[in-house]
Parts: structure tokens; sequence; C-alpha cells
């Protein structure tokens, strides 16, 4: 049997076997990992700033289409009503709470617009809440360029046990920041100021993306080449089953004539 399956005849096909596996295995993992690739989020239009009032109208939820996209807003800020939001790293995606407790702060300072509106303003971070560099609000008519991002919920975090001295929050919510800046007309979402305010360190935030959509016909290929190689497999055991047997049955063929 060892003789027959070393036979350069089926050395050959072996070798063709196992060369025809690596390439069908290489293929259907190359389509499973498009088919995965097309279900990621993906960087959609970027279109020029626009007003941040326009996207971001009053008694209304941020649209998921205006997440992340490019706004302008002119006012004054008013330095009496900043807030500092708590456990935050430099980075809109990253987690709060809990989870960044002790890591930084945001600064989040309204804007107040021409119509006498409020725009929730984060102009930066800061690691200590007494860095001077927060305090130091631009005076008078500012213009803020940046990316606008919805309200966060007050239970989209893990909150400490204790309290917060005052002037912190732990998300920036717009229905928390009404009971704040009582009597205030309050746009929803925050504008995160690219660049930041003065010597605050920048706060990233992604542009707008939108979502994946799955070809599952990458799948069904990819689930197709690995049937293929199944089918190679079966096809070399088949061959060498039948060369085994043939070389078996010739070794068998004088004995089986002198018995007769």
């Amino acid at each position: 049997m060892l003789r027959t399956l070393f036979s350069p005849r089926l050395v050959g096909l072996h070798l063709l076997t196992i060369g025809v596996l690596i390439a069908f295995v290489f293929l259907g993992r190359w389509q499973l990992g498009v088919f995965e690739e097309s279900g990621r989020p993906r960087a959609a239009a970027d279109p020029a700033p626009v007003p941040a009032a326009t996207l971001a109208p009053l008694a209304a939820q941020l649209t998921g289409d205006v997440v992340g996209r490019r706004v302008t807003a002119e006012g004054a800020y008013d330095p009496a009503r900043q807030l500092l939001v708590a456990d935050r790293r430099p980075d809109v995606d990253a987690p709060g709470g809990k989870a960044s407790q002790d890591d930084g702060y945001w600064v989040l300072t309204p804007l107040r617009l021409d119509d006498g509106t409020l725009m929730p303003v984060v102009r930066g971070w800061v690691a200590a809440s007494d860095d001077p560099a927060a305090a130091d609000v631009p005076a008078g008519r500012v213009t803020v360029t940046g990316r606008l991002s919805p309200q966060q919920g007050t239970d989209s975090v893990q909150r400490r046990a204790e309290a917060l001295p005052a002037g912190q929050v732990q998300t920036v919510s717009t229905g928390e920041l009404v009971n704040l800046w009582a009597g205030e007309k309050v746009r929803p979402g925050f504008v995160v100021a690219q660049p930041p305010s003065g010597s605050l360190t920048q706060v990233a935030i992604a542009p707008p993306a939108t979502e994946g959509a799955l070809t599952w016909r990458n799948l069904a290929y990819a689930a197709n080449w690995w049937i293929f190689a199944g089918f190679a497999v079966f096809m070399w055991f088949h061959f060498v089953r039948d060369a085994v047997r043939s070389d078996r049955d010739r070794g068998k063929s004088p004995e089986m004539a002198l018995e007769g």
C-alpha cells in the first residue's frame, strides 16, 4: 500500500490536491473577508459646513444623517453657564462614566446664538478640573466651527457612586441642560469645536458614516470555494482508493493463476 501511495503517479496527485486545497481555502477566505468588510460602516459624503441651527432645530432630536456633519455657529459664549463633563477622554466615541473615571473632562460652554438660543459646544478637553485653560473662555462674538454630535442619554454611562461637584455633569443631555440652564432655549445635541478653543486639547469626533450593506453573494462564493475544496479531497480519496485496489488485485493475480 505504501509503495502505491508513494508511486510517481500518486505523488503528483498528492501535490496537485494540496495545491488545489490551498488555493480554494484561500479564495474562500478572501470572499469571506469581502463579505465581512461589506458590513462595516463607510465614510459618507462630508458636505461643506452649514449653520448648526439649521441641523439642530429646537424641540427635536438630531436625525442620523446629520451626525458628524460639519457646522458653524456664531454668537457669544456664556462663561457663567460653563460645565465640565466628568470622566471623559478626548474622544467622543470613548466610553464615559466609570469606564473613564478620572481620565479628564470635556469643557462644555453654551454659545448664545443671534436668536437667543443656546448651542452647547464642547470647546475641548482638559486633564484636570482646575486647568486654567478651561476658564479661558473667548470673550465677545466668535465663530465656532466643528462637528455635530447627538445628545447623550443620562443613563448612557455608569455613573459614580458619589455625587459630582457643582458645575460638573456626566453626560451632555439636552434634558439635563434645560434644567441646569433654566429659562433658556437649548438646541439639541452639541458641537465639538474643531479646532479647540484656546489651549484646550482637541476632542476627536468621526466624520459622517453610513452603514454598510452585507453582500451575501460573497458569503455564498466563500461557501462554494470550500465545497469545491471538500470535493477535491473526495476525488483524491477516490483515485487513491482505486489505485490501491488495482495494485492489490494485480498482486493477487499470479497467486490465483497458480491455484487454478
